[in-house]
């Protein structure tokens, strides 16, 4: 299978730890994304996220700037907030025709009940709606160190399921990695995937530089692990949250672990509302590194 769809640089070796990197935006961030997007590299995949309260406008808005910027908008699909089949069909049939999307990321979503048809992702993959639009990649969430809701063996199963479903419609699948500090847990969890038999590429999701309060914040509403000594291990104390911190130990112990038997890894940056610092930082990252 070809992975070019996914990022051109995926059918060959990664120069670097930054090389074929993603972003991740929300529909409110868009004066942000004009400002960093002379840092950002043409033909980035920025992925559009699907939050609460915002309009459809606004995400067909932001997925078509990300297009007219010169990158590839992945816009997210929450499959609980979609609230028919109607608003999914209507949704890809405005960012396809309108912002050239031809990748999706889909996660459940948040509420502990369905607004509409859409209990999950894959119910989302089996309505036939992805392929009707021509999305040729679809990502699926990944979860290093498991999720609050759902136990280890059941992830493995229903990431399976998905991947099978995505197959069957010939449609490249991807995984992408909720972030995460704790290495040990991010290249465990990616070993125990190729252990399995999965040979999917996977995003690995990793903090943009952020204020320490704010990462933390962002790390306990997302049921993130961010005890004192993983936390440590990434370069923050949790007696001083004064400050910002930036995921160079992270990347760096992930580059020092990552082996070929570990597949095709690449990056998805989560910016926490500051697309110019991690742009900034990759651009650092880089120049370092080439």
């Amino acid at each position: 299978m070809s992975y070019a769809t996914i990022h051109p640089d995926w059918e060959k070796p990664a120069a670097n730890m930054v090389d074929g990197y993603s972003l991740e935006m929300t529909a409110k961030e868009m004066d942000h994304l004009r400002e960093a997007a002379p840092l950002i590299r043409p033909g980035t995949p920025i992925a559009v996220t699907f939050l609460p309260g915002e309009e459809m406008e606004d995400r067909v808005a932001a997925a078509k700037l990300v297009r007219e910027l010169g990158f590839e908008p992945m816009p997210h699909l929450s499959a609980r907030r979609l609230e028919s089949t109607e608003t999914l069909d209507n949704l890809l049939a405005r960012v396809t025709g309108e912002a050239g999307v031809k990748r999706v990321f889909m996660i459940a979503g948040d509420p502990p009940k369905a607004e509409g048809p859409y209990e999950d992702s894959l119910q989302i993959i089996e309505s036939g709606l992805l392929e009707k639009h021509g999305i040729t990649v679809a990502g699926i969430g990944g979860h290093p160190e498991g999720h609050p809701n759902v136990s280890k063996s059941d992830l493995w199963v229903w990431m399976e399921r998905k991947i099978t479903a995505l197959r069957e419609r010939d449609i490249t699948p991807l995984i992408v990695t909720q972030f995460a500090f704790d290495d040990e847990a991010i290249l465990n969890w990616i070993e125990e995937m190729r252990e399995r038999g999965i040979d999917v590429p996977v995003r690995i999701g990793v903090p943009g530089p952020a204020g320490i309060k704010r990462l933390i914040g962002f790390a306990k509403r997302c049921g993130v692990g961010a005890s004192a000594n993983v936390m440590k291990k990434y370069g923050v104390s949790l007696t001083n949250l004064i400050g910002k911190a930036g995921p160079d130990k992270l990347i760096h112990a992930l580059e020092s672990g990552l082996t070929p038997e570990h597949g095709r890894v690449r990056l998805h940056f989560y910016p926490f509302g500051n697309l110019k610092a991690s742009a900034e930082w990759i651009n650092e990252y880089n120049a370092k590194h080439s």
